[in-house]
């Protein structure tokens, strides 16, 4: 089977290729609200003259406006001086409105998030459901933000600005007009907006699930009572390499939890620090996605005491047979002290 050599217009390339340019040193140049509405009024005050006289007056603004040899004037001096053109100042100016109105769509991306993120109030910090919530959060703003680009962008072609409030309708519908001159020119907004703005945000798309498993387990701590103050992270004094997530005493007794999502191997050097130590009650506290029955044996017959979340605890039966194994929502300082 053959397949096509797909080849990319050297035209097209070449006008994406500055646009993207343009979008990018926008962003790095961080504009204030002001400065960027300024720059658009300065076009629009000269949008009669040619095209030499309106960059001059562009760059009399960044010149007069903007702190000398500041990082924001180095950009924004980097960024006309590609700016060679009548296409070029439309791409330019098309890229300024877009510049000005990303954080609007951001907002509305990031609204999905918040909403799920108000649920977490409902549910056990250590459940699945809260689990999934924390996991999806990081991505769910990037997923929002490609689907309501794609339909901002159709609706720009489209020339509708119904979905906009009546005061912003003008912008839009002069920013829709630049949409459609400049696809005729080959010019792709919404792929070439994504892949700015997916750069833009690249650094907060990182999961924390993993990582604030802990912050969640120390919240239901602190919610049975257990003073946050004398719980510490410590690491075992007979083995060095074994860190314990939480330490603390309790009617005389010494805790130890050990927090996991997952067990995957981890699960032997947790039975290979509980033959060492003189701890007097281990807790294992995990998600436990990846559990089966034979793992759960091999930690109940080192004396450690287990809680997975409520989902898994209901819905593996051989869990619910086990002495020593517990849903999460039995985790309370009483169920500490009693164990």
């Amino acid at each position: 089977m053959k397949i096509e050599k797909l080849e990319i217009e050297q035209k097209k390339f070449n006008i994406n290729l500055k646009f993207y340019f343009f979008l990018k040193y926008l962003v790095k140049t961080n504009l204030s609200e002001n400065q960027s509405n300024d720059l658009l009024k300065t076009f629009y005050q000269n949008k009669i003259l040619d095209f030499d006289k309106i960059k001059e007056k562009i760059i009399a603004y960044v010149e007069k406006n903007i702190k000398t040899n500041s990082k924001k004037q180095i950009l924004l001096f980097e960024t006309l001086n590609e700016v060679n053109s009548k296409i070029d100042l439309e791409l330019f100016i098309f890229s300024l409105k877009l510049f000005i109105i990303k954080d609007l769509l951001l907002q509305e991306a990031k609204m999905k998030n918040l909403l799920d993120i108000t649920k977490l109030g409902d549910l056990n910090p250590l459940s699945l459901k809260y689990d999934n919530i924390t996991l999806y959060s990081p991505y769910s703003t990037r997923v929002s933000w490609a689907l309501l680009s794609l339909i901002f962008f159709d609706k720009l072609e489209k020339q509708e600005s119904n979905f906009i409030s009546k005061e912003a309708e003008k912008f839009v519908i002069d920013l829709s007009k630049y949409a459609i001159s400049l696809k005729e020119k080959w010019v792709e907004p919404n792929q070439i907006f994504m892949l700015m703005f997916n750069e833009s945000i690249n650094q907060s798309i990182i999961s924390d699930s993993g990582s604030n498993y802990e912050d969640r387990i120390l919240l239901v701590l602190k919610s049975i009572w257990i003073d946050e103050n004398k719980i510490e992270k410590t690491h075992d004094k007979d083995d060095s390499s074994t860190e314990f997530d939480f330490f603390f005493e309790l009617e005389w007794k010494t805790y130890w939890i050990w927090a996991k999502r997952t067990l995957r191997e981890r699960y032997k050097q947790f039975i290979k620090t509980a033959q060492m130590s003189d701890i007097d009650v281990m807790i294992e506290i995990t998600l436990w996605l990846d559990l089966n029955e034979e793992k759960a044996k091999s930690i109940l017959n080192h004396w450690v005491y287990i809680f997975v979340s409520d989902e898994v605890y209901n819905w593996r039966e051989f869990l619910q047979k086990m002495d020593w194994i517990f849903s999460v929502k039995d985790l309370t300082v009483l169920k500490c002290m009693v164990v």
